[in-house]
């Protein structure tokens, strides 16, 4: 199957900004990081031109929150966090093409750009607002430092920017019995004067082009366009701060920055432009940005949704020139025993533990079969554990062996040469053919979790053709018949590691070796060869490794 034109593609890769305030977990990963990777892992393979960024937030208020109540600075707290997640992706096989931060003088530069063009073009304006003021703490309060009952669902710990219950987006003097995150304080209304993005301007535009909208996420989809419908309102997009990026014109005076939803958004582009600077090929980012058959999909949480399918696009309406998203794959929620996950709240553990006790593949597995796509969904150790024994161990890494096993043992380690094929030998080489192309269908409308699911009931199948043909039976009896068995089987290998390895990168660039097959699994494009009799295969060990669960829950130990 070739679902797309000859000439590659150009497929950017745009993946939420996590805040460097505290250790991620698997809500996280699950959420944006391993979608976006699985993603762009098969339009590489597949030979479109594809470029992966994210990187730090650094100027979200989480930040300033955890410094203020540590003693640190804010410039402390990133500090710690950058590096660990650079780690989560290196151990996780995250491939990212530049994960950076929003600390750079880069992004302020193109933030600037982005402020100038929005007021050239009057889409930014000057205005009076009423912000709260903490009158224990002797300052505003940015909107996160703000709590409240939410006026929607009546949820307690709404933020003054967003409710994280029902995901509507507020300000801070809707919130019900507001209180100050620094004292408790009932906090008090004072004017200020802030630089305004004209939202409004854009309600009929982005309507327009949300209607228009093919194969989205139906969440996505509503949720955007209800939002629009209800009206769009003029955001002020400064604070009373001094943490954050510096304002590009100084009709406000001193103590002002831009606030983080305005800026952390561009950073798409910002990280774009950086890569491209970084490759000494500074124009090369408008490949992705400018030329209208290039696509863009953005993996980000629900919380985000707004933020990406209004602000942003409203954001690259008024600048101009710039594509809009191609689409919003925003996963729902993680939940650990029914509580969405959360850093600030102390649900889910950080994903460092799970590095510790299983392999980046098994939880790379874990996740990707239970991606909440459509729903919430709830993960336990024992689903992890039970996936992994029952699925990676038992079906696929069992099979690869025990094929791989027969061959060196019956034929030298060489691939055989088969006899005739029988019905049951073509519907397994005609399952793996279509099994790719069903797999790589779902990949191309961004349903993973279908896609994996495909691949793996072609894993049990090529199990069920085993235990029909029984070549370890046959060997004593047949030696062409045990031949073609193990061809078939070797086929199916071959298939299976081409469909999986977006999903398991780690363990299919093993398959490739063991095949004998030279170079990155990557390079060899999405298809499935069958393999050339004579070929020297290598010496295969166990892909994955059993783990068992102590009484204790939550701990994990690897079998030998």
């Amino acid at each position: 199957m070739n679902t797309h034109a000859p000439s590659p593609r150009r497929i950017l890769v745009a993946v939420a900004w996590p805040y460097a305030n505290g250790s991620l977990h698997l809500g996280h990963i699950a959420g944006a990081y391993l979608p976006a990777d699985i993603f762009a892992r098969y339009h590489r393979m597949v030979g479109d031109d594809v470029l992966m960024v994210s990187g730090s937030d650094t100027h979200g208020t989480p930040i300033t929150v955890r410094a203020d109540a540590e003693g640190r600075t804010p410039q402390q707290v990133v500090d710690e966090f950058h590096p660990e997640f650079l780690r989560y992706w290196r151990e996780l096989g995250i491939s990212f093409d530049l994960f950076t931060s929003t600390g750079t003088e880069n992004h302020a530069e193109v933030t600037h750009d982005i402020f100038r063009r929005l007021m050239a073009n009057g889409y930014i304006y000057k205005g009076t607002t009423s912000q709260f003021y903490d009158p224990q703490a002797q300052r505003f309060l940015p909107d996160r430092y703000v709590e409240g009952a939410c006026p929607h669902c009546a949820y307690e710990k709404a933020r003054g920017d967003q409710c994280d219950n029902c995901g509507r987006t507020l300000d801070p003097d809707q919130l019900i019995n507001p209180r100050s995150k620094l004292t408790g304080a009932t906090p008090e209304a004072r004017d200020t004067e802030h630089f305004f993005l004209k939202l409004s301007a854009f309600q009929e535009p982005l309507l327009a082009w949300l209607r228009s909208r093919e194969g989205w996420r139906k969440h996505v989809l509503n949720f955007s366009i209800g939002f629009v419908e209800e009206g769009l309102h003029d955001r002020a997009i400064t604070r009373d701060l001094e943490w954050g990026v510096t304002l590009p014109v100084e009709d406000l005076g001193p103590g002002k920055r831009i606030y983080v939803w305005f800026e952390a958004v561009i950073g798409y582009l910002s990280a774009s432009k950086e890569w491209a600077k970084l490759r000494g090929e500074p124009d090369a980012w408008k490949k992705w940005w400018e030329d209208p058959e290039a696509r863009g999909y953005y993996f980000i949480g629900k919380d985000n949704i707004p933020f990406h399918t209004i602000v942003w696009p409203a954001i690259l309406m008024g600048y101009g020139g710039l594509n809009l998203p191609f689409d919003v794959p925003a996963n729902q929620y993680v939940t650990f025993k029914g509580e969405k996950a959360s850093k600030s709240e102390g649900v889910g553990e950080p994903v460092l533990s799970y590095l510790e006790r299983y392999q980046p593949d098994a939880i790379r597995y874990g996740l990707a079969a239970n991606l909440p796509e459509t729903s919430d969904t709830d993960l336990t150790e024992a689903e992890l554990v039970r996936r992994n024994n029952d699925e990676l161990v038992a079906t696929w890494g069992n099979h690869v062996n025990r094929v791989l096993a027969m061959t060196h043992k019956n034929f030298d380690g060489i691939v055989p040469q088969p006899g005739p094929f029988d019905e049951r030998d073509q519907r397994l080489l005609e399952g793996a053919a279509a099994m790719l192309d069903g797999v790589q269908a779902h990949l191309e409308a961004v349903h993973l979790k279908a896609a994996l699911h495909a691949a793996m009931a072609l894993a049990q199948e090529a199990n069920a053709y085993l235990s029909d043909t029984e070549p370890w039976k046959t060997a004593k009896t047949d030696r062409e018949r045990t031949a073609t068995s193990l061809y078939v089987a070797l086929c199916a290998i071959n298939a299976l590691k081409v469909a999986l390895y977006p999903f398991l990168p780690f363990s299919s660039q093993k398959v490739h070796d063991y095949l004998g097959l030279t170079g990155a699994i990557e390079d060899a494009g999405w298809e499935a060869r069958r393999p050339e009799p004579g070929t020297k295969l290598q010496q295969p060990e166990p892909l994955f490794k059993k783990i068992e669960v102590a009484e204790v829950e939550g701990e994990a130990r690897l079998s030998a």
